[in-house]
């Protein structure tokens, strides 16, 4: 199937990329200086080539109807958000999201969104993101998804996971502390997955270097593996 190449026109399924002012004050990757509502910040990392990537690869590995632009998404814009139910978050050890925009987010996520967090690694980093997600749900505990969880079996069998790692830090793959990948997630009162934290990976590297020759190719089908039944379960839980 050909994905959708104009953004004007109805597709089932949009890759939604969500965008966030970051962190200042201590140090965290991609924390700093930049216009956030211009791109300028943590939030573009892998942007927009990972989401064209996962796009192709939904249009060429699965029957589902997807459109070939990403979308990016701003929590401030009104009910916009609510129209884009599937929303991948890099380096999110960095997000500082306002309390309307983590009150926004936590809508989206149990009105039947999903967010993808991905792209972040070690102490520093995991710290930055928890203290974001607390915002968002401060009574849910992230929870670490059983090998026999729904969201790795959908389509492809994924009980063997190893680490995602980020190119520009090959041949090691990580930064920091990040040397073991968890796969966590925060359920709804339902048990289904709101937020899905790949956390010590980077799946956004494994879409988008696919085909780079210095990039594992293992990871890289892992990824593409990941993305497949993230977007699936997206739409069916």
């Amino acid at each position: 199937m050909t994905p959708h190449a104009n953004p004007a026109e109805p597709a089932e399924f949009v890759v939604g990329r969500l965008m966030f002012p970051q962190a200042r004050g201590r140090y965290v990757l991609g924390a700093g200086g930049g216009d956030w509502l211009r791109g300028g910040t943590a939030w573009t990392v892998d942007y927009p080539e990972a989401d064209r990537t996962l796009a192709r690869l939904l249009a060429r590995l699965t029957k589902i109807d997807v459109r070939a632009v990403e979308q990016p998404v701003n929590l401030d814009d009104d009910n916009d958000a609510y129209y884009w139910p599937f929303l991948i978050s890099g380096l999110v050890g960095a997000w500082d999201l306002t309390d309307a925009q983590a009150k926004k987010l936590r809508e989206y996520l149990l009105r039947g969104g999903f967010l993808l967090c991905d792209s972040f690694y070690g102490t520093p980093e995991w710290e930055g993101f928890v203290e974001g997600l607390k915002r968002v749900f401060p009574d849910r505990p992230i929870v670490d998804l059983p090998d026999d969880h729904p969201i790795f079996h959908l389509v492809y069998d994924l009980t063997n996971r190893p680490q995602i790692p980020t190119l520009q830090h090959l041949p090691i793959g990580y930064r920091n502390d990040g040397a073991v990948p968890h796969w966590r997630a925060i359920l709804d009162d339902d048990g289904r997955v709101m937020v899905m934290i790949s956390f010590n990976n980077d799946i956004g590297d494994g879409w988008q270097w696919a085909d780079e020759p210095a990039y594992p190719a293992d990871a890289a089908h892992l990824a593409i593996e990941l993305g497949v039944n993230f977007a699936v379960y997206a739409l069916t839980h």
